[in-house]
């Protein structure tokens, strides 16, 4: 767990300390240091024909200690790259590794042989060779840029991205500053993943115990309790897993910076700031917010959205969000980014001056997940203590939320065999180069996936409306790769995040948000393909419809320039945030033209969501879900729009 070290130290360890800060700058692109240098309003969009970017090993600092990481130009995070709307740009990289590496443009519109991603839209930048990038700007906004090959982007390989647009900015703002959240852990990453699958819940060290269940027996009776933990033991899940990794080997980071070592961007009292926020994590999802100052939401995944005012929002692995803060008091104010978890947190300072501090807040008591994460219907779990059908009524303080680093004692009623506690002679799988070599492979069958022979137009009915789109019917997916299907999957967009769900304040939610601009397509859809997330955690297995990226022979085909539903059901107990390349989606929140389009989106446990898709660039397209050893696990696809022409 992330903690704030005491400020009393010795003249020694002071003396150090500084030694190690001005090591810590001297690795940082200019964007990421504290204080002035920070301060990014001033930066012109880079004008220059080409760009040069080297990918490097290298030992890197961060919090006192060094580790092995891959990084660009030899910083962490790599630079701040700036352009503007209409530009066109040639980055030139340089892979100085000892693997293969790459560049994916994370929300960039752009040619699929640009996009980056190795077996897919390009084969890779091979060791000492370089690739050059070059693609015309077509968007504003918030974005950025990581490494696809491997598990590079965990160890340091990402960086952040600004296209000013070409007229006026709609988003009024005296003063900018990026804060980049990331995760970084000393372990390798491959052995990481090889603990995931040998024990999903290897560094959950926040799991119920004795003392959680008298606690509860305590509030709800005894019967109540032990009914409680007996559903949980038959299900096999953990109503504490929520997050695969953890504080328990992860510092978490802004703009480089450990939560000691204090980030600080400044401002001039009176001046409205925007706080570019991205989440560059490998595994982690964020609840943000500055206590003492409101934030209003501008823009979300790049695009600008009607702004909304909100004290909290959480942001998921490679979402961004925009916000302004308008500080009118000469003080400091702490950004506190908590991970999901509550196992720890980034942490950084706005203030007028360098130097200083305000307080900063503990960390909230872990939430509990319940029968509505695995989408249970009304009536199926009398015994639990927690009714599915009010979420935000739950009262956590009968779940036992204060932290523990032990592990659980209640072994007696939980089947800890089908948490992934089994081992497992698997080995970490490079996903640059994840099942792209299909030749043994069994085809998958695409008529569960809406993808068979349909009428691709809405059916026009006599009272001049349209038809709701054509889909297939779905049965749920089988196999190894499926151990849990929710029951009674609900719309869950509007409602708060696990654990946020009782805070007083005001917390952001998908529905409050709505596209500044007109929706450019809003047209119905004509056809729906239905997906579901799926899971095995005893192997720590992910995928898509019970399959994994290695196993699939045949991409979700989309047809060029149609108008479609795509809706994500997903039958885990873990929110994921879902990553569609090359393209933006409308989320179905309400039936307006102004809906949130976005390029990424979490979909919580037991939820079944819907985003509308135009199928607008031609190409392969990855479509994954963004925590990093998912992925790599195999959750992940390929979406194709093709031709109607071309043969699907």
């Amino acid at each position: 767990m992330n903690k704030v070290k005491s400020p009393s130290t010795s003249r020694r360890e002071f003396m150090a300390r500084c030694s190690a800060m001005v090591a810590l700058q001297a690795s940082l692109p200019v964007w990421a240091r504290s204080s002035a240098a920070a301060q990014l309003a001033g930066l012109a969009p880079d004008s220059t024909d080409a760009l040069a970017l080297r990918v490097s090993a290298a030992k890197q600092q961060v919090d006192g200690r060094r580790g092995k990481a891959v990084l660009v130009n030899g910083q962490l995070p790599a630079p701040l790259l700036r352009w503007r709307e209409g530009q066109d740009v040639r980055i030139h990289v340089n892979n100085t590794l000892g693997v293969d590496t790459s560049i994916h443009w994370h929300g960039i519109l752009l040619p699929f042989q640009m996009d980056g991603v190795p077996g897919v839209s390009f084969p890779g930048i091979v060791p000492g060779s370089t690739f050059t990038y070059q693609f015309p700007v077509k968007q504003a906004g918030t974005y950025w840029y990581h490494s696809h090959s491997g598990l590079q982007e965990q160890v340091g390989h990402y960086g952040p991205i600004i296209i000013d647009p070409a007229g006026k900015d709609p988003i009024q703002y005296d003063r900018e500053h990026v804060v980049l959240l990331s995760d970084w852990t000393f372990e390798d990453p491959h052995r990481v993943f090889a603990k995931l699958k040998k024990m999903s819940d290897n560094y959950n060290f926040q799991q119920r115990t004795v003392g959680d269940f008298f606690e509860e027996a305590e509030q709800d009776g005894l019967d109540r309790t032990l009914s409680a933990r007996m559903m949980w033991g038959a299900m096999r899940m953990n109503p504490t897993d929520i997050a695969d990794v953890t504080g328990a080997t992860y510092t978490y980071l802004t703009n480089g910076h450990s939560p000691s070592e204090n980030w600080t961007g400044l401002f001039t009292p009176g001046e409205r700031v925007r706080l570019r926020f991205i989440n560059a994590s490998a595994m982690s999802i964020f609840n943000v917010r500055v206590p003492g100052l409101p934030m209003k939401v501008v823009q979300a995944d790049g695009l600008n959205v009607k702004p909304v005012e909100t004290d909290e929002f959480q942001i998921g692995t490679a979402e961004t969000f925009d916000v302004i803060v308008h500080p009118h008091h000469d003080q400091a104010y702490t950004v506190f980014a908590e991970s999901n978890d509550r196992s720890g947190c980034a942490r950084a300072t706005l203030a007028p001056r360098s130097g200083m501090r305000a307080d900063v807040p503990a960390l909230r008591p872990r939430p509990t997940l319940t029968m509505k994460d695995m989408a249970m219907r009304h009536g199926d779990h009398d015994g639990m203590s927690h009714d599915s059908t009010d979420h935000g009524s739950m009262d956590h303080s009968a779940m036992g939320h204060g932290a523990t680093n032990e592990k659980s004692m209640d072994n007696a009623s939980m089947d800890h065999s089908a948490m992934g506690h089994g081992a497992t002679n698997e080995k970490p799988m490079d996903h640059s180069a994840m099942g792209h070599d299909a030749t043994n492979e069994k085809p998958m069958d695409h008529a569960s996936m809406g993808h068979a022979s349909i009428d691709h137009g809405a059916t026009q009915q006599a009272d001049n409306t349209v038809s709701p789109p054509q889909r297939q019917a779905h049965p749920h997916p089988k196999g190894p790769g499926v151990v849990g299907l929710a029951e009674n999957p609900v719309n869950r967009l509007s409602e708060r995040p696990a654990g946020l769900e009782n805070e007083p304040h005001r917390v952001l939610v998908y529905t409050d948000l709505e596209s500044l601009e007109k929706n450019p397509d809003t047209r119905d859809p004509e056809r729906e393909i239905e997906l579901h997330l799926t899971s095995n955690m005893e192997r720590y297995m992910w995928s898509f419809d019970g399959q994994k990226f290695s196993e699939v022979r045949e991409p979700i085909v989309f047809h060029k320039g149609e108008r479609l539903r795509l809706t994500l059901v997903n039958d885990t107990m873990m929110p994921h945030p879902i990553h569609m390349h090359g393209m933006f989606f409308d989320v179905v929140t309400a039936e307006h033209a102004h809906k949130p389009r976005k390029h990424t989106i979490v979909v919580k446990p037991g939820e079944k969501m819907s985003i509308d898709i135009t199928a607008d660039a031609l190409g392969d397209w990855a479509f994954h879900c963004h925590l990093l050893y998912h992925m790599h696990a195999g959750m992940m696809r390929v979406v194709s729009v093709r031709d109607h022409g071309m043969h699907a």
